[in-house]
C-alpha cells in the first residue's frame, strides 16, 4: 500500500473565499523561493509537502544560519533529516536563533549530545508491539502507527529512531494483522492512529485504515494523533473533513507547543474540523527555552481554547537520543501546573504526564493540594495556599 503522487496539475484544487485574504494565507511572497508562487499552489497541500524544505542552501533562505545550525544541518541527514513545510517556514524568525518555531524545526548541534540517560526508544513501544505497527500496552486501547512520514520533522521528536524521509507507509498486510489482534481482544475499543502523521497518506489510503477498523465491532472510538493544523494546516480540505466524518465518533488530537503555532490560517483548519463535529484536544510538550515559562504555557492554552481545542497533556519531554537540550527539570512542569490551577479557568489546565522511561506509560504529576489525612478528615490547601479541612461523614 503506497499513497498516490498525484501532481500539483492534476488536483482539482479550489480556494475557499474566507481564505483570500493576504492575512489568512500568510505574506509567503517576501521569500524569494516562493516569490513566483500562485495562491492556488501554497494552498495545495501536495505542493506544500513536495517543496519542503531540507538543504542548508534552502534554509540559507529563511534564516542567517549560526555555526550551531550549520552544523546540525551538515551534519542531519536519514532519519529525522530537516524537512519544513513552506508554511511552517514562514513563521520562523530570520534573525532570531531562539525563535521558538525555529527551534523545533532547524537541527542544530546540541543534537549531536547525548545523556547517558537518553534511549533510542524511551517509551519501549516496540517492546510493547505484538504485530508490526501496533503498540499495546493499556488494557482497552492500542497505538497504530500507520506511517513513517511527518510534514515537518520536529527536533524533539521521541520517535526519532522511526520517523524519516524513507516515505514508508505501513504495509496493507500488516493493517491487516492489527486490525485481526485487535478483534482478537475484546477488552480493546479505542484506537489512536498515529506515526509519523497520519494525514500523509491520501485521502484514500486513510479511509481504508479507517473502514476496516469500524468494521471491528467493539471498537468504540477512534483518534488521530496529527500536527498538520500547526505545520501544514492547508492538509484539512473540504474532501478530507467529508471523508472522516463517515467514520465518527472520532476525535483529532493536535500537537500545539507555543502560541506562535496559533495562526489565522491554522485558526480557519481548526475551525473545520470543529464546525464538523470533531473533538480536538492538545497535546504538547515541555520544551526548554520554547515554552517552559508559566506565562507562555498559560497564554497557549488560552489561544487553543479560542479555536475549540480543549488542552489535554503536557508531557515531559521523552529522553530520546539527541533532545537533551530539549528537557526540563520535572519541577518546571509542576510549577507550570501550580500557576494555571485555580489562576485560569480548568479547561485551560491540562494533566501533566511523565511517559516513564522503559514503557511504564503515563504517569500525571503535579502539585500536591492534600496536606494530611487522618480518621475522616482531610486537611487541603488550595491554589493560594490557605488550608481547609474537609469532614467526612459515614453513617451505617
Amino acid at each position: 500500500m503506497a499513497a498516490s503522487n498525484s501532481s500539483v496539475e492534476t488536483q482539482k484544487i479550489s480556494i475557499d473565499p474566507a481564505l483570500l485574504k493576504k492575512s489568512v494565507i500568510g505574506d509567503y511572497h517576501r521569500i524569494d523561493l516562493w516569490e513566483d508562487v500562485s495562491e492556488l499552489e501554497w494552498e495545495d497541500w501536495h505542493w506544500q509537502v513536495k517543496n519542503r524544505i531540507h538543504t542548508k542552501e534552502d534554509i540559507s533562505h529563511i534564516i542567517k544560519i549560526t555555526p550551531e545550525e550549520e552544523e546540525g544541518i551538515r551534519r542531519s541527514h536519514g532519519r529525522l533529516s530537516a524537512a519544513i513545510t513552506p508554511y511552517w517556514a514562514i513563521l520562523i524568525d530570520p534573525e532570531d536563533p531562539n525563535c521558538p518555531i525555529r527551534k523545533q524545526a532547524i537541527p542544530t548541534s546540541f543534537e549531536l549530545k547525548t545523556s547517558p540517560h537518553e534511549m533510542i526508544d524511551p517509551c519501549a513501544e516496540d517492546r510493547d508491539s505484538p504485530v508490526p505497527g501496533l503498540v499495546h500496552r493499556y488494557p482497552d486501547r492500542v497505538l497504530l502507527l500507520v506511517t513513517e512520514m511527518c510534514f515537518s520533522y520536529c527536533r524533539h521528536c521521541t520517535r526519532r529512531r522511526m520517523v524519516g524521509e524513507n516515505k514508508n507507509i505501513l504495509d496493507l498486510k500488516n493493517i491487516d494483522k492489527a486490525i485481526d489482534y485487535i478483534r482478537s481482544d475484546r477488552k480493546i475499543r479505542d484506537v489512536l492512529i498515529s506515526g509519523g502523521d497520519p494525514l500523509m497518506l491520501e485521502d484514500d489510503v486513510l479511509e481504508e485504515i479507517l473502514k476496516k477498523l469500524r468494521a471491528v465491532s467493539q471498537i468504540e472510538v477512534l483518534r488521530i494523533g496529527t500536527r498538520a493544523p500547526v505545520t501544514l494546516p492547508q492538509r484539512i480540505t473540504n474532501d478530507l473533513v467529508s471523508m472522516l466524518k463517515k467514520y465518527s465518533p472520532l476525535w483529532i488530537s493536535i500537537h500545539f507547543n507555543h502560541p506562535r503555532e496559533i495562526t489565522k490560517r491554522c485558526k480557519f483548519a481548526c475551525d473545520m474540523l470543529a464546525d464538523n463535529g470533531f473533538p480536538l484536544g492538545s497535546q504538547t510538550v515541555l520544551l526548554k527555552g520554547i515554552n517552559d515559562r508559566p506565562y507562555i504555557m498559560k497564554k497557549l492554552m488560552h489561544e487553543l481554547l479560542k479555536i475549540r481545542v480543549r488542552p489535554y497533556y503536557i508531557y515531559q519531554c521523552d529522553p530520546a537520543k539527541g533532545t537533551s537540550h530539549f528537557r526540563t527539570p520535572i519541577a518546571t512542569g509542576i510549577n507550570i501546573i501550580e500557576k494555571l490551577r485555580g489562576y485560569t479557568t480548568g479547561y485551560a489546565v491540562p494533566t501533566y504526564v511523565v511517559d516513564a522511561p522503559g514503557g511504564g506509560g503515563k504517569i500525571p504529576v503535579g502539585p500536591n493540594y492534600l496536606i494530611s489525612e487522618a480518621k475522616d478528615r482531610y486537611t487541603f490547601r488550595n491554589y493560594k495556599k490557605k488550608i481547609y479541612t474537609y469532614a467526612e461523614t459515614n453513617e451505617d
